[in-house]
């Protein structure tokens, strides 16, 4: 296999796939809603998470001025809404109401939260970390809530609709999927033991059958088979 290198910026490519927000905000009635990648969690006690934008974005300003905001985390359904979003600026409209996309009061903020994604974060902004050419807005977390058919303390990836979105770059995105539980065994000593060639031959036997069902019934048509069981 060969290496290549690329440009450092591809960085931020390599280090997505993570599941794309929505980070919505409001301020003096004003609400706004922009899709952003670059997120990530930062402090569990208390609980904080990072949103990094463009500080020339309308959505950076509102956050700024509000002191809080909201990461709505969409799955495939909403992939047309999360690409429009992206597309337009909310100096220029209001782009909840152009999307058609129904939106629902907050816990704890006056953000709107988006009605149909998966999972929702409300933050009171902490911090506001200048980093190169964007913003780190440092949020504590003080709501989460999450559909069950997507979430129990992790992501289930059980469904193909009900499992995050990830953007690729560009206009390509993709859905989270294909969870796998980490099964090792360590020898004496602490190491780390190789798989057993009946381990191999089970798991590449499985791979087969997943490989097998995914080309006959299609990507849909094997989620949903996965889904019943």
């Amino acid at each position: 296999m060969a290496r290549r290198l690329y440009d450092p910026a591809d960085a931020r490519r390599l280090l997505n796939p993570g599941p794309v927000s929505i980070v919505t905000a409001n301020w003096r009635s004003q609400t706004n809603a922009a899709p952003v990648a670059w997120t990530v969690p930062l402090s569990m006690d208390p609980p904080m998470v990072g949103c990094v934008l463009h500080p020339g974005r309308f959505t950076a300003d509102m956050i700024r001025f509000s002191e809080e905001f909201a990461l709505n985390i969409p799955g495939p359904e909403l992939l047309r809404e999360t690409a429009f979003f992206g597309s337009r600026s909310g100096l220029d409209e209001n782009k909840l109401e152009s999307s058609k996309v129904d939106t629902f009061g907050a816990l704890r903020i006056e953000a709107p939260l988006i009605d149909g994604c998966l999972a929702w974060i409300e933050c009171g902004l902490r911090d506001v970390i200048p980093a190169g050419d964007h913003t780190l807005f440092v949020g504590e977390v003080t709501s989460v809530q999450a559909l069950e058919e997507a979430y129990a303390e992790r992501w289930l990836l059980e469904q193909h609709n009900f499992s995050p979105l990830t953007f690729l770059g560009g206009s390509w995105y993709a859905v989270i999927g294909d969870p796998r539980e980490a099964v090792y065994d360590v020898d004496a000593q602490g190491g780390l033991m190789g798989e057993s060639a009946e381990q191999r031959e089970a798991r590449e036997e499985t791979e087969a059958e997943e490989e097998e069902l995914r080309l006959r019934e299609g990507d849909e048509g094997y989620e949903e088979l996965a889904s019943e069981g």
